[in-house]
C-alpha cells in the first residue's frame, strides 16, 4: 500500500505535530524493520491517513491518534516520495 494524495499536505500535518525533526535522528533501517514486521499495523495507519483525503485538520487528528512508530514510518514514506518525485522531476 502506498500513500496518496498531496505529499506536501501530509508533510505540513507531519510538522505541525513535531514528527520532522525527531524522524532525522532515527535509524530508517530499524524503523523499516520493524513496521515490515506489522504489516497489519502498516496497512492501517495507511489507510488512516489515505483516508483523510488531503484535509490538513483531519491528518493531524489522525496522526496524533497513532502510535509513534507508525507516525515515524508515514514521515520516512512521505520523505522518501518526496525524494521519488524530485529524482523523476529532475530527470525530465
Amino acid at each position: 500500500m502506498f500513500l496518496q494524495g498531496d505529499l506536501q499536505v501530509m508533510f505540513d500535518a507531519l510538522y505541525a505535530i513535531g514528527a520532522i525533526d525527531p524522524v532525522l535522528k532515527l535509524d530508517w533501517a530499524e524503523v523499516t524493520k520493524e513496521m515490515m514486521a506489522n504489516p497489519n499495523l502498516l496497512s492501517e495507519a495507511f489507510q488512516n491517513i489515505n483516508g483523510c483525503r488531503g484535509n490538513k485538520d483531519l491528518l493531524i487528528q489522525k496522526l496524533h491518534m497513532m502510535d509513534q512508530r507508525s507516525v515515524s514510518y508515514i514521515a520516512m514514506e512521505v520523505a522518501r516520495e518526496f525524494c521519488e518525485f524530485q529524482d523523476r522531476k529532475d530527470l525530465h
